[in-house]
């Protein structure tokens, strides 16, 4: 049984009414960070670890970890909810915004979709638009320190309003694309857009249920 389908058999919680505006439907309100993740925690040197920006861009670029410290940094305060049905408020992240590096590469007009990749070839897709708002980042820090190696570091994507998953860790690689094509978990039973306040969890499933999974994994 995939994870797809071991989420759709567990219970659905109830959201408490007074949380209905920022908690999402099936979701259960967490203090701590659950560690959740395909493969193992990778090692980086810093001095070789780079940032590859692709695809339809003006000027293809190589960015070092240095080179994304000189771009300028911003600070940023949500709501993250993770489609294992976990979700957590008021999370502080810095680092540079994703709308920074459009002008660095020159995205072309063409570009209307976006594939993020991780290390253990990890990757997920989203159209370009959903990348524009001012909390998109890719971060460094996490609560005024960097980033510990199992919640990503030295980088990941920050994609608030979306579930968890399009958040990608340990990113390596960003390919700008005319055409959407499915990444890693929406190539295995989970929904393309992952909008938390639609419970877009799956594929073709209207009503999904979650699972509890998360309850029996590490904490930061």
């Amino acid at each position: 049984m995939n994870k797809a389908e071991r989420i759709k058999r567990m219970k659905v919680p109830a959201v408490d009414p007074s949380l209905a505006h920022r908690l999402p439907p099936g979701q259960v309100l967490t203090d701590r960070f659950p560690i959740l993740h395909e493969g193992d925690v990778p090692t980086y040197d810093l001095d070789t670890w780079t940032l590859r920006v692709f695809g339809e861009v003006e000027q293809e670029k190589v960015f070092s970890f240095t080179d994304l410290m000189a771009l300028s940094q911003t600070q940023s305060v949500c709501d993250i909810h993770c489609v294992t049905r976990w979700s957590k408020f008021d999370t502080q992240w810095e680092g540079v915004r994703f709308t920074e590096l459009l002008d660095v590469v020159q995205v072309k007009p063409t570009a209307k979709y976006v594939m993020l990749y991780g290390d253990h070839d990890y990757t997920a897709n989203l159209p370009l638009r959903e990348l524009m708002g001012e909390g998109i980042l890719l971060a460094h820090t996490y609560a005024g320190k960097p980033l510990t190696a199992k919640h990503g570091w030295p980088l990941r994507l920050i994609v608030p309003h979306l579930y968890f998953w399009k958040s990608v860790k340990w990113i390596r690689g960003i390919e700008f694309m005319t055409e959407d094509r499915p990444g890693f978990w929406e190539q295995n039973g989970f929904h393309n857009d992952a909008d938390p306040f639609r419970e877009q969890r799956f594929s073709g499933e209207e009503l999904p249920i979650p699972e509890d999974e998360w309850l029996k994994k590490e904490f930061d």
